[in-house]
């Protein structure tokens, strides 16, 4: 009873991304961290897998645009609206997903001005999209100017930026501070030591970096983890340094555990403790923001 007392208090949120029937990617890594954050979740499917397709075959499931919006309007229409204070989307499978997203984002966020709504931009990695074009083009024009928190990893944020992917941590604190949002964090950023990463913060014209040592070992999941622990700090009251530094944490901890235990993703059973109470050390560090932007790179973007 205190703990579903606690999950009402703490309020619902919609999380728009992919499902899979075996591991920790999308919705699966970030529904039961949200939960063990107090959050309820209203967990929406973009795509069903059976599980990663890095792992092999992986037949697709994906609804239509018009079940997918009727489904969102069921969402909108329902009478707990009023129990949400944030959405976050993650993989989008077509191009109707995304702006029936932009829709849905629009509804709640008339209906409750304070939710507060993060984009992940799932659209590529160092090897470029991995998306249709059209797609990636969509979430750039019509989710981001929406978001609160944009969550971009270094390559999705060179894309976005039309530039080429930053090497340094200025360059990309230089590249978040015109992406849009008011707040944009890096994932996977130029750390200073070498053997490191980072998550890069932009906020309010201010950047800072929660560095840590690389983790040899598959990295899936790791990305939609952050977004939703991340976003369920802001929402609890956290500022962003501290949810930066937390989540971080979080995420270090948990995928060094995963690496060690020979796993494809993250893999969150039995991590209550490293969501919650993250021990793992992170090295904080001021970044200042170059004057100068540079130049989009010929061919980098649309």
């Amino acid at each position: 009873m205190a703990g579903e007392t606690a999950r009402v208090m703490a309020g619902a949120i919609v999380a728009i991304s992919s499902h899979v029937a075996r591991g920790g990617v999308g919705n699966r890594s970030m529904v039961p961290a949200l939960e063990a954050l107090g959050f309820g979740v209203w967990s929406v499917p973009t795509i069903i897998l059976p599980h990663h397709p890095g792992h092999g075959r992986a037949t697709r499931i994906v609804p239509d645009t018009e079940q997918f919006s009727a489904f969102l309007d069921d969402l909108a229409n329902s009478p707990w609206t009023g129990e949400l204070r944030g959405v976050v989307s993650g993989y989008m499978a077509n191009f109707g997903q995304v702006e029936e997203t932009a829709r849905l984002v629009s509804r709640l966020k008339a209906m409750t001005p304070e939710l507060v709504y993060l984009c992940d931009p799932v659209i590529g990695d160092r090897n470029g999209l991995y998306v249709d074009p059209a797609v990636a083009e969509a979430i750039r024009d019509r989710l981001l100017p929406l978001a609160d928190i944009a969550t971009p990893n270094l390559h999705e944020l060179a894309w976005l930026a039309n530039t080429d992917a930053a090497e340094t941590a200025p360059l990309a604190a230089a590249q978040a501070a015109r992406l849009g949002p008011a707040r944009v964090v890096v994932t996977s950023a130029p750390a200073f030591m070498r053997g490191n990463t980072g998550n890069l913060l932009v906020d309010n014209g201010q950047a800072l970096l929660a560095e840590h040592r690389l983790v040899d070992g598959p990295s899936n999941g790791a990305g939609d983890l952050f977004s939703g622990l991340f976003l369920a700090r802001i929402i609890s009251g956290a500022g962003g340094e501290k949810a930066l530094a937390s989540t971080t944490s979080s995420v270090f901890e948990i995928m060094a555990r995963s690496a060690r235990a020979g796993a494809g993703e993250v893999v969150l059973a039995g991590e209550w403790s490293s969501l919650l109470q993250p021990s793992a050390m992170v090295t904080m560090r001021r970044v200042a923001i170059p004057a100068a932007v540079p130049l989009p790179a010929s061919g980098s973007g649309s």
